[in-house]
């Protein structure tokens, strides 16, 4: 796991940075993490039967207890794994038309509770009338990764999150969907690796993970694009274009 460098200059780090993800790389990444992920998954199932099979007769408080964190731990793998074979081979998408307002305000609704504690604010401006071309379980996947990170991102005694929509004529057809953050945005070198999978984006608040990889490969599935526009010190933007429905 690679670690963020806080060695920039001054000057490099207040540059603004336009990142796309590096296409090719991600793509062998993803045939790796299919593939390893399939391979961990058979032994993780048996660690995770036997834990449950001891713990089934375990009358004493102390292996009790290690028995559950080695359940709770083998479960966290399953997880990341998960994300992992996700960002690898994505199911194939359902389409259908979905309005994108609604979509975003079921998944605001989800962290509703987050972002009260957190002392951050929405602001939403998406028209009713646009609709794309999703499956919806998958544009929710981004929408939330994609909000959770902004969140990461703010730091203690909130912020903002901005997220708009517009339909625009260089690519007829297409919605341009921005999320906008005021967190602590991206160095030189954070935005070079923000797209690979389980890059430390921690100096930066944000916990990147298999998140904007998952997100790229859903975006990519779709026939539309993702990039990142974000300064160090400043805002940052990502910026979707994704097929309009009909």
């Amino acid at each position: 796991m690679s670690e963020t460098s806080s060695e920039n200059s001054p000057a490099e780090s207040a540059r603004a940075t336009f990142v796309l993800p590096e296409t090719s790389k991600l793509e062998a990444m993803a045939e790796f993490a299919a593939g390893a992920g399939h391979e961990i998954n058979n032994p993780l199932a048996t660690i995770i039967g036997r834990a449950q099979l001891l713990l089934k007769d375990e009358q004493d408080p102390q292996r009790r207890q290690m028995l559950l964190s080695i359940g709770a731990q083998a479960y966290r793998i399953r997880d990341m794994i998960g994300d992992a074979m996700l960002f690898g081979r994505p199911p194939q998408p359902e389409f259908k038309s979905v309005v994108l307002a609604q979509a975003i305000r079921e998944v605001l609704a989800r962290q509703h509770e987050d972002l009260l504690v957190e002392k951050i604010t929405i602001e939403v401006q998406v028209a009713e009338s646009i609709r794309l071309r999703a499956d919806e379980t998958q544009l929710a996947i981004v929408l939330h990764e994609l909000i959770r990170n902004s969140r990461q991102a703010i730091s203690v005694g909130g912020g903002q999150i901005q997220i708009s929509a517009a339909i625009g004529p260089e690519h007829p057809g297409n919605a341009w969907i921005e999320i906008t953050d005021s967190g602590r945005g991206f160095t030189i070198t954070e935005s070079e690796h923000a797209f690979d999978p389980f890059f430390s984006g921690r100096q930066a608040g944000r916990g990147l993970g298999f998140g904007l990889p998952k997100c790229w490969r859903i975006i990519d599935q779709h026939q539309g694009e993702i990039a990142i526009h974000s300064t160090a010190g400043g805002l940052t933007i990502v910026r979707i274009r994704w097929p309009l429905g009909t």
